[in-house]
């Protein structure tokens, strides 16, 4: 074995096509090509498959850089719980993370990310990109194509369920570099959950009811009872509600904690979430998008994009609805209305609708009248 560490060493090394190697550790090897002078590395995996890795960006003269990196690379490749390293696409890995979803009983979460792949990753240049040689430039790439069309909210949450693929595959023994594909998030015209705000008049929100089908149009007429995230709603159980208030969660924060809250019901919520729990087991979820499944995202999407294109048919000047508008856009209505229609005061708002003060000032402003106005100002300074 050659001793790489000195310069003088390395020089005298014979030029041959195989590189001279170090040993570092149990099957882990540094090596160095004599003539072009470069640094490379071999690993051994359990079943005694070799692995190599050139590094091209490290100087001929940097043997710390090249070890430092070299034993980067042992670390990954010997930290995989499976036998085999695997060496493939990016399509390749998102497929092992979907059978690992799918091996792990998770059928909708499967589901869902098959969708997203299949509408932004399967059919781009992406796909083919081998994943331990692809580079940030490239995912921002593939993120830029993405753009086209589709708001930076939508982008974000397509790049958020490859990134957690990539991050699976990865831990699947998928030899990668995560830092390629953490990019920041796209700005955007957001309010406190990602959604940009659209507001629906009553006649519009009837309108869409009317042309949704019936269990798009109640998981609707749900959001517009209580305000709540569409996400809340749609795991909410019969034993959520207990005649009068309906208890709603959500996660939030770094690292996510479970909000509880209880959104007080008046009597038309209340008789109509006593028809939805009519005849159902308490375990039961309140509303399904067929009858058994609890709704997903890119189903109560779908299903609200359908009734809104319905609508738009027929629909003319300020019957028209928004572009923009999503089942979100009931929880809008919802809390402009407690504001401005209703008069309730902004700290109870905050409190049935699940979000804060600072964010109902920011978003809802032109809702709170002048009145509640001074209200709130000293809600704040307390």
């Amino acid at each position: 074995m050659a001793d790489l560490s000195r310069k003088r060493e390395r020089d005298r090394l014979p030029l041959q096509r195989d590189p001279h190697y170090m040993k570092l550790g149990k099957g882990a090897y540094l090596g160095y090509r004599r003539g072009p002078d470069s640094w490379t590395a071999r690993f051994r995996d359990r079943d005694g498959l070799q692995h190599y890795r050139a590094f091209d960006t490290i100087a001929s003269d940097d043997f710390d850089g090249a070890k430092r990196a070299a034993e980067a690379w042992f670390t990954q490749m010997g930290a995989s719980a499976i036998r085999a390293i695997k060496r493939a696409t990016v399509r390749a890995a998102l497929d092992d993370y979907l059978e690992d979803l799918s091996r792990h009983g998770r059928p909708d979460a499967m589901l869902e990310a098959m969708w997203r792949y299949k509408c932004t990753v399967y059919d781009d240049p992406l796909a083919d990109l081998e994943l331990e040689r692809i580079t940030q430039d490239d995912f921002e790439e593939w993120r830029d194509r993405l753009r086209s069309g589709r708001q930076p909210r939508t982008v974000n949450r397509h790049v958020r369920a490859v990134v957690a693929g990539l991050n699976r595959a990865v831990k699947l023994g998928h030899v990668g570099t995560p830092t390629a594909w953490r990019l920041e998030p796209l700005a955007d015209n957001i309010d406190d959950e990602g959604e940009t705000a659209v507001f629906l008049n009553p006649a519009q929100r009837r309108a869409i009811i009317g042309e949704a089908e019936e269990c798009a149009g109640a998981f609707l007429r749900g959001l517009e009872l209580t305000g709540a995230r569409p996400k809340e709603l749609a795991v909410a159980k019969v034993s959520d509600f207990d005649g009068r208030a309906l208890r709603l969660a959500h996660r939030k924060g770094r690292p996510p904690k479970l909000r509880v809250r209880y959104t007080i019901l008046g009597p038309e919520g209340v008789t109509f979430f006593r028809q939805q729990a009519q005849s159902k087991l308490p375990t039961a979820f309140l509303f399904t998008e067929d009858g058994e499944r609890p709704w997903r995202r890119h189903m109560w999407a779908r299903a609200t994009r359908a009734a809104i294109s319905n609508v738009n048919k027929t629909a003319r000047g300020q019957d028209r609805i928004p572009e923009g508008a999503s089942a979100y856009s009931y929880r809008h209505a919802r809390i402009s209305e407690l504001l401005q229609v209703y008069g309730v005061d902004p700290l109870t708002v905050a409190q049935q609708t699940g979000t804060s003060i600072a964010m109902i000032e920011k978003a809802y402003m032109r809702f709170i009248p002048a009145a509640l106005q001074q209200k709130l100002a000293a809600v704040r300074e307390a």
